[in-house]
């Protein structure tokens, strides 16, 4: 738990963080500093626009993903970050493992640039799943 009994929430991005900043927006307009948001990107460029994005501390890379996600309540990101070798090889195993093997819940959304069908799961553009993020799966914040 963060300071106050605030939930911690790891936001997990990569390559660019366009994911991760809508996901961190979003969730910093419904909660506000009722949550701690802690951006962890694969790369440096990603937590750079996930921490523009209003989180509230960042890490980059595979030790700060794997040593940050033990300690988060949710954990939030694209499919790929439960994924090896995912988002053009970013997403190292040990960062894999770590995300899947994590006591947090997980929210995953359904975009990958890999060549992964999730049946069932509807097409909806990025805004609008995060919405459906945020009404259905964090309700209980």
């Amino acid at each position: 738990m963060g300071v106050n009994n605030q939930k911690i929430i790891c936001v997990i991005d990569g390559q660019g963080g366009g994911i991760g900043s809508t996901i961190i927006k979003k969730l910093k307009e419904r909660f506000g500093e009722k949550i701690l948001v802690l951006a962890l990107g694969t790369n440096a460029i990603a937590t750079a626009q996930m921490l523009k994005a209003r989180a509230n501390k960042g890490a980059s890379g595979s030790n700060a993903i794997v040593r940050t996600v033990k300690k988060a309540d949710v954990v939030i990101g694209p499919v790929g970050i439960i994924m090896p070798h995912a988002m053009m090889g970013e997403v190292t195993p040990l960062m894999a493992e770590a995300v899947s093997s994590a006591d947090a819940k997980k929210i995953l959304l359904p975009l990958t640039q890999e060549n992964l069908e999730i049946v069932g799961v509807s097409s909806l553009p990025l805004p609008q799943l995060v919405d459906e993020l945020l009404d259905k799966h964090l309700s209980f914040l």
